[in-house]
């Protein structure tokens, strides 16, 4: 029927969290506290009845992380996250998804060929109901699906609302989730782009194959896949043939198979932010003076002055729809795995393609600094 919108077989409210395996939750959330400007909002652990583990919740607008460690692998998810945790360091186990139906989205994403984890099912407690269920994706990532429609909690029945760790910022660093990035295997990342695709009914956003993503020494694929709303996009990396080493080959060896490689955070001023996080000890890739020479007469004038952006080490581009600010951080732990993207948005709903040059030659030098380019 004319001006009939097109029915969503997988519709979806936004990303509900990011769940961190790490080897130590309790200082994990200081310093996504103190560095990033994050609020603890909730907990539980053995002070709360649960046996295992120990999770704290931290909030920064709608963007949710929660990170969780074991305390004593008795159990299941016990004796996966500390394996998960020896074979891969800290990193990202689940992008959770909030959906507005979960027994319909899992049923349709296994339909369509999904690895089932969990079943639909209820958590309850004196707040309401939460649904959940729990569907395999690359690596050992999985995606729970959530459906908070019914709670009014700080995060899940069995979690205790707590007091922030530090006073948070008087205003906010970031606030929400803007995209997640995976990296996978050489020759794995189509055959993801279609199960998302299929199970999920995400639809091809961009697409940087050949020279879009190359330097002198290395390369690399990728393809973004989103769903209608363009509220939750999952960008996908593979490694291409090149003289040297890339940084999906560095993350693959490192992180020990594929999984998520970065997570783009919103913000509002990310000049404001990248003071805040620097001079709390957060650290970010260098970018050469002379990016910056050429800069204006291409990408034209921004919210930020061109010698902000030079002073800060900020990438900026343009496409026919407006501009971005970025800026990434270098791992924020031990192994050279995962990482950080600040985005400034203004029209644009690219990911920086004129920056890839600059950004991948910056990963670089950190590579050759590791030993691993």
């Amino acid at each position: 029927m004319t001006g009939q919108t097109p029915t969503d077989d997988f519709p979806v409210k936004g990303m509900d969290a990011i769940v961190f395996a790490v080897g130590n939750a309790k200082q994990a959330a200081h310093y996504y506290s103190t560095a990033f400007g994050m609020r603890l909002v909730a907990y539980a652990g053995p002070e709360t009845g649960e046996r295992e583990t120990a999770s704290y919740v931290l909030e920064s607008g709608s963007a949710r992380f929660v990170f969780t460690s074991v305390v004593k692998a008795v159990g299941p998810v016990g004796k996966f996250l500390e394996r998960h945790v020896a074979e891969h360091g800290d990193g990202v186990t689940d992008l959770a998804i909030e959906v507005p139906d979960v027994h319909a989205a899992f049923a349709y994403a296994v339909a369509h060929g999904a690895e089932p984890l969990a079943e639909p099912y209820e958590l309850k407690d004196e707040h309401g109901t939460v649904v959940l269920a729990a569907i395999a994706t690359y690596g050992e990532t999985r995606h729970t699906l959530v459906d908070r429609s019914g709670y009014d909690g700080p995060y899940l029945p069995g979690y205790t609302a707590r007091s922030p760790i530090v006073e948070p910022p008087a205003r906010r660093f970031f606030q929400a989730v803007d995209h997640c990035v995976g990296n996978v295997e050489l020759g794995k990342m189509n055959e993801w782009v279609a199960f998302y695709n299929r199970v999920m009914g995400f639809t091809n956003m961009k697409e940087f194959v050949g020279d879009d993503i190359a330097t002198e020494y290395s390369a690399l694929m990728s393809k973004v896949v989103a769903d209608g709303s363009r509220k939750v996009k999952f960008p996908l990396n593979e490694p291409a043939v090149a003289k040297k080493k890339s940084q999906i080959d560095e993350y693959l060896e490192f992180y020990g198979g594929p999984g998520v490689q970065h997570l783009a955070l919103a913000t509002n001023d990310i000049v404001a932010t990248v003071r805040a996080m620097r001079a709390a000890g957060v650290e970010f890739l260098d970018t050469p003076d002379s990016y910056y020479e050429t800069l204006g007469e291409w990408v034209g004038e921004t919210r930020v002055p061109l010698e902000q952006l030079r002073e800060l080490k900020i990438l900026a581009d343009r496409d026919e729809d407006g501009y971005l600010l970025q800026i990434f951080t270098k791992p924020v732990q031990d192994r050279p795995t995962v990482f950080f993207e600040l985005i400034e948005r203004h029209g644009s709903m690219g990911f920086g393609k004129g920056n890839f040059k600059a950004l991948f030659e910056a990963i670089e030098r950190e590579q050759e600094r590791r030993g691993n380019l």
